[in-house]
């Protein structure tokens, strides 16, 4: 594995610009969080920041990946350099950046990864940091498991070398989903890092360290060589299905600044669209937690796809792994292609022909062609059956034995091909989609929390002489008892065996990962109230 440290700037080029923001990145993130400081205690806060915490809130490091004739993929620059990655994860990082060669990605590409972090790694957040979580939406919510890569890959003819082409991966990694956020990122610096390289990747960096903390719910102006980011990280409190934009403050900045109306979603519509008339059964897979295998013929389709799958069932948060791209060099390769036992619970995107082979047994398989430019309709695939499987590697399909539990919502379709022969935006396409997935959703999840609600404790069972009551034991068929009466028929139209789909879901990671967040919560609510009846008891006794 190549490795270097990254170039410096001779002495003194950006010294007092460092200084500059060692010195205001605590107050900067403290008022971001909206603590007002003294003067005494701003000059504290710059003494108990250390270099690169600013960097650490955002970005746990930035890669360089190049090909090396001799070593293939090799790790070039890790930056900064005090950064830790584990010789397998470089290993994942070097494989994963690069399109398989299949692919033909000639020009600039993008996309995105998701590997699992090496064990026994220690797990080290700034406790301002921890507090952001905290108030993240669940589906947000950093996962100390994991780390995201994303990338901008080029590949152009260059007959001064030896292989005939320039191959570079510029990667951030990050512990944070914001897939449309990081992209455009580096949709502003990866071109000119390819023609500047290390010294302007440098100062890339310099100007991450000196953002303000990723506050959700307030709105953030994220400098970055010379372009004005300006974004909103949503809460937990915010309505489901609802964007709170953010304004420009001055009309004569906006040929400098960039407002992202989004951090963490993709183009749905795009995404769906050659599928669009499945939609619902796919929705059903995801919220059941099924194997399920994108193959698309590049990392960008293939990533899109499977975040799209993924943020089909929000605000619910799927539970179990995603891999946006997939390659048979990734280190969990035999533990997810296995044949001894049954595919796990897992959505995978993969480019390579390979696993056409490898993956056959799985399930579900979505076989998708080139997504269309905005605009552009690709035609609609069907579903096949899994004896079909051998086309596999040349015709697009949905190739799955599954009966959906519900039936097919006719009116959804007509509103999107409506939408397709007059021409209607994708985005505008997206809304009308995420909108169905919401409330296709919360349907579905209502009764759920109106069911776990019940196993709460009466307020008068609190006392301050006992422990705190436990919560009543989630019975499955008590609550489907419920569900005549106020079952997903009070808010959907949708016809079927809700029932079935219920008791499917019961058996499934997103309910397990579901519940035991609410458990959580709901405990830590006893613990409080509790708590407040002590203290009650305490003053009347003083």
């Amino acid at each position: 594995m190549a490795l270097r440290g990254p170039a410096v700037f001779a002495p003194g080029s950006r010294g007092s610009l460092d200084e500059a923001g060692t010195e205001g990145r605590e107050a900067a993130a403290l008022a971001a969080a909206g603590v007002a400081l003294e003067d005494d205690e701003e000059e504290d806060g710059r003494r108990g920041l250390l270099r690169w915490d600013g960097f650490s809130a955002w970005l746990h490091c930035v890669c360089v990946v190049g090909f090396d004739l001799e070593l293939g993929q090799a790790v070039e620059v890790i930056y900064p350099q005090h950064s830790k990655l584990t010789d397998k994860e470089k290993t994942n990082i070097c494989y994963l950046s690069f399109p398989d060669s299949n692919s033909g990605c000639l020009g600039d590409t993008q996309f995105c990864f998701r590997f699992r972090q090496s064990s026994g790694r220690r797990v080290s957040l700034h406790c301002l940091l921890d507090q952001f979580d905290k108030d993240l939406p669940v589906y947000l919510k950093k996962d100390p498991a994991y780390f995201y890569g994303y990338v901008y890959f080029r590949q152009v003819r260059d007959k001064t070398l030896k292989r005939g082409y320039f191959q570079k991966s510029l990667v951030l990694i990050s512990k944070l989903p914001y897939i449309h956020f990081f992209h455009t990122v580096l949709k502003q610096i990866a071109p000119e890092y390819f023609e500047k390289n290390e010294p302007y990747l440098e100062a890339a960096c310099n100007d991450v360290d000196r953002w303000p903390a990723p506050v959700p719910g307030k709105t953030l102006h994220l400098p970055i060589m010379g372009v004005l980011m300006k974004v909103r990280i949503p809460t937990c409190h915010d309505k489901p299905g609802t964007t709170q934009m953010v304004q420009l403050t001055q009309q004569a900045d906006t040929h400098t600044s960039i407002i992202l109306p989004t951090v963490h979603e993709v183009d749905l519509f795009r995404c769906f669209c050659p599928v669009f008339l499945h939609s619902q059964m796919l929705w059903e897979l995801v919220l059941l937690g099924e194997p399920l295998v994108v193959m698309a013929p590049s990392p960008s389709e293939s990533s899109e796809t499977v975040l799209a799958l993924v943020n089909s069932i929000s605000p619910l948060k799927y539970y179990s792994d995603f891999r946006p791209y997939f390659t048979i060099h990734d280190s969990e390769f035999k533990e997810y292609t296995t044949r001894t036992q049954a595919p796990p619970s897992v959505i995978l995107g993969v480019t390579n022909p390979f696993f056409a082979k490898t993956l056959q047994h799985w399930p579900h398989i979505i076989r998708i062609g080139d997504l269309k430019p905005a605009g552009e309709i690709p035609k609609q695939v069907k579903v096949k059956k899994l004896k079909n499987l051998k086309t596999l590697d040349s015709k697009p399909g949905v190739y799955t034995s599954y009966k959906p539990y519900l039936n097919r919502d006719e009116e959804i379709i007509k509103q999107l091909q409506k939408g397709v022969q007059q021409k209607r935006p994708s985005e505008a396409q997206s809304v009308i989609l995420r909108r169905y997935f919401l409330e296709l959703t919360q349907s579905f999840i209502i009764p759920l929390e109106r069911y776990v609600a019940s196993l709460m404790p009466l307020q008068k069972s609190i006392s301050p002489w006992k422990s705190p009551p436990q919560l009543r034991q989630f019975l499955p068929e008590e609550f489907m008892k419920t569900l005549e009466k106020t079952g997903p028929q009070l808010t959907s139209g949708i016809k079927g065996d809700w029932i079935g789909l219920y008791r499917h879901f019961l058996k499934s990671p997103n309910f397990d990962g579901w519940f035991k967040t609410r458990r959580k919560e709901m405990t830590q609510k006893l613990e409080a109230l509790h708590l407040e009846a002590l203290c009650e008891e305490v003053r009347k006794l003083c």
